[in-house]
């Protein structure tokens, strides 16, 4: 049920926080995943540790996807999996910046229906269910529309590239934030009035915010505007678009075509 799903993911969210502040700014051992997969620290790992004695015994038939866990092909078999970033913006939280995030959700066969973002060193926490209201500690949020002219994009530079646009890069305000989750989550609550990814998303990345970003309003998509899907066997999605509907609109009308099964290899 996502209402008691829900509960068990801010409780395990605000957990995983109090161990992530306990390594924050206090020199975590941290080393180099293998085929450039990014940096993971000492921190990472309890947390995913803290997640899976928490959340396995408390739902012992969901599957379990985990950023720093092996992968288990029996999840595809679930009817319900849990899919985790323990530490999504683990690169920030070692230069000890405040922008990281837990990301938590659930997913009940493709679709994500609860999920939760939480950023401890800033004490916010998104959560979101299929059937109800996006939140921001307890406040509803909403999303900004915009014209895709001077529309303020949370994305990475090479998202400019002109490939990846029908003719010149729109007149767009990039900007960027360290936690692909609560770039998700700043475009639901209208800080920013789009998100977008165009090289491969990891699941873990944005099971989360996608669904919370969906239910303040938003559009959600992958990168060929196809729907997102959760639990699949790659558990990555064509890169990502998040606006609310005219401008996610605009947005894919203006990207160079994408085929539905296509993946962008650019950062």
């Amino acid at each position: 049920m996502p209402a008691s799903d829900l509960n068990l993911l801010i409780e395990a969210a605000r957990e995983a926080g109090e161990i992530a502040l306990r390594y924050w700014r206090n020199d975590p051992q941290a080393w180099e995943k293998s085929d450039g997969a990014g940096p993971v620290s000492e921190a990472d790992l309890a947390i995913n540790r803290h997640l899976e004695q928490v959340l396995r015994p408390a739902r012992p038939h969901y599957g379990w996807l985990s950023e720093e866990s092996a992968d288990e092909p029996a999840r595809l078999d679930a009817d319900h999996c849990f899919i985790l970033d323990p530490i999504d913006g683990t690169r920030a939280f070692l230069a000890g910046q405040d922008g990281f995030s837990h990301s938590l959700a659930i997913a009940t066969g493709n679709r994500i229906t609860a999920a939760v973002v939480h950023l401890p060193a800033r004490d916010l926490t998104y959560t979101a269910t299929e059937d109800g209201p996006a939140l921001l500690n307890g406040s509803p949020l909403e999303p900004a529309e915009h014209d895709l002219s001077g529309a303020r994009v949370l994305t990475s530079k090479p998202s400019l590239d002109p490939t990846f646009w029908q003719g010149a890069p729109p007149p767009i305000r990039r900007e960027f934030r360290p936690s692909l989750a609560w770039r998700l989550c700043l475009v639901a609550e209208g800080r920013f009035n789009a998100a977008l990814s165009t090289r491969a998303a990891w699941e873990w990345d944005i099971a989360a915010g996608s669904l919370i970003a969906e239910r303040a309003g938003c559009v959600a998509t992958g990168l060929s505007g196809s729907a997102l899907r959760f639990n699949t066997p790659r558990a990555l999605c064509d890169g990502l678009v998040v606006a609310p509907p005219g401008l996610h609109g605009q947005m894919m009308a203006a990207l160079t075509p994408l085929p539905a099964t296509g993946y962008s290899a650019s950062a």
